[in-house]
Order: C-alpha cells, then sequence, then structure tokens
C-alpha cells in the first residue's frame, strides 16, 4: 500500500480522491483547512485543519509514510502551495500539484486587472457603484475601506462579522452556477461591477460569462505566483502523473498492470 496525501479543498482535489480510493494498491487522506463549515461530502478519509506551517507538514509527511504529496489547493491558496512545496523537499517526499488554467479574456469583456484585493478596492473608484463580491468571506473584509458602495456579497458560509457598511446584501449559495441565473442575479440586484478572482474552471465561470453578456465591469484579481513543482491542468492528467509516479518508483503489481 502506498500512502497520498492530497492537499483539497477543491472540486477536483475530491474529484481526484475519488479516482484513486478505489485502487487496492493506495491509501488516500484528503487533507482540508476547515475553513468552510459545511463542506460537501467527499467519500474519502478526511484529515482536517492546519499542519503547523512548512515544518509541520513536513512532520506529518514522515510521520505517517506519506510516499506522494499532492498539491490540489486553490489557485489563490499561495501560501499553502509554498509549504507544501518546502514541506516535501524537507521531508524528501515527491510532490506533483494541480494548477487550473486561468480564464482568459474574451471579445466583450470589460477586465481591470489588479494585483490583490486592496487593489481592487481601489479600482472601484470614489463614486457609489454596485458591487458584487464574488470572493471568499475572508476577502471580503478589506472593502470596509469603501463604505460608499452597495455591495452583494456570496459565499458558502455565512460572512462573520458582517461588513461595517451601511448597505450591503448576503448571499448563500454554492457553485456550479448557471450563466442564466448568474446574468437574473446581476440585473435583480443592478450591478455595475463584479470584483472576482481569476479561479479558472467552469464551476464558477458563469458570473464572467453573464457580466459579459451585460457589458459589465469586471475587476479580476491576478493570480499569485505559485512554486515551480511537476502540475498538471486537470484531474486526468494529473491522475495520469500519479499513476506514472507510482509505476517509475514503486514497480511490482501497478506496473504489471500496467496501471
Amino acid at each position: 500500500m502506498k500512502r497520498i496525501l492530497i492537499l483539497g479543498g477543491t472540486t477536483e482535489a475530491r474529484q481526484l480522491a475519488g479516482k484513486l480510493v478505489a485502487r487496492a494498491d493506495l491509501e488516500v487522506t484528503l487533507s482540508l483547512a476547515g475553513r468552510t463549515e459545511r463542506p460537501v461530502a467527499q467519500g474519502v478519509p478526511i484529515r482536517t485543519g492546519g499542519f503547523g506551517g512548512a515544518d509541520g507538514l513536513a512532520a506529518y509527511l514522515r510521520e505517517t509514510y506519506i510516499d506522494l504529496l499532492v498539491d490540489a489547493t486553490h489557485p489563490y491558496a499561495a501560501q499553502i502551495s509554498a509549504n507544501a512545496a518546502a514541506a516535501a523537499h524537507g521531508a524528501g517526499v515527491p510532490i506533483v500539484a494541480l494548477r487550473r488554467r486561468g480564464w482568459e479574456p474574451a471579445e466583450g469583456d470589460r477586465w481591470t486587472l489588479v494585483d490583490g484585493v486592496t487593489s481592487a478596492v481601489t479600482a472601484l473608484g470614489s463614486a457609489r457603484r454596485r458591487v458584487f463580491l464574488a470572493l471568499g468571506r475572508q476577502e471580503v473584509a478589506a472593502f470596509e475601506a469603501a463604505p460608499q458602495h452597495h455591495y452583494l456579497i456570496r459565499s458558502v458560509d455565512p460572512v462573520e462579522p458582517r461588513l461595517a457598511v451601511p448597505d450591503a446584501t448576503y448571499l448563500l449559495a454554492r457553485g456550479p452556477f448557471r450563466e442564466a441565473d448568474e446574468r437574473a442575479l446581476l440585473l435583480q440586484h443592478r450591478i455595475d461591477v463584479v470584483v472576482s478572482k481569476n479561479s479558472g474552471g467552469e464551476a464558477t465561470y458563469a458570473k464572467i460569462a453573464a457580466a459579459r453578456a451585460l457589458g459589465i465591469e469586471v475587476v479580476m484579481i491576478r493570480r499569485p505566483a505559485l512554486p515551480d513543482v511537476p502540475s498538471a491542468e486537470t484531474v486526468e492528467a494529473l491522475a495520469a502523473m500519479v499513476d506514472h509516479f507510482l509505476v517509475s518508483h514503486f514497480p511490482g503489481p501497478a506496473a504489471e498492470r500496467g496501471v
């Protein structure tokens, strides 16, 4: 049995775990940071909570005899990815990563590119606007610095405490979202501008397509730099990388099956 630890929190992490857990030669654990109060059922053994930085993760990798570390965290979980790369190096454990392809602007998009949440706040300007914050609940507090705007805030879990702004509406919802529904949402709340991360993938792209169709500006937060480790853009490609690693590093039954 070879032990694989997947750092998750994304749909792809759950899908990859589902592919790997069916194999009799693998013992798969999926690690979640614990930031989501009601995570989707994962179907594999779960570890919840942090490790205590790179050193803590390295110790965990050694103590539990992990054979392969898979970083399938969110594209904006830069610190976790940095810790994962450092921990893998320190513990002498191979690492592979999911690097989901980012969205590219299409004809009709009105993107304003910024480097972070603070820059996104500034990009909204001083005049009052109706803003859809399509961000994680950890990031929205920064917009208290611009209380003149009306904010529509959508999150999986409640934003607590709520923003110290006079005009905000809160929605609880979990993707994937349909473009028609996103268009209706933007029209219903008379949104002038959408603030989004460039998360990539299909689950949350509908708001970008809806904004394009309605001619609404999108303040798009660029992705952070991530460690340079072996990576793949899709679950299928990442699963193939895992198979290749197992065959090349642990020849035996898996290799004989042609896995």
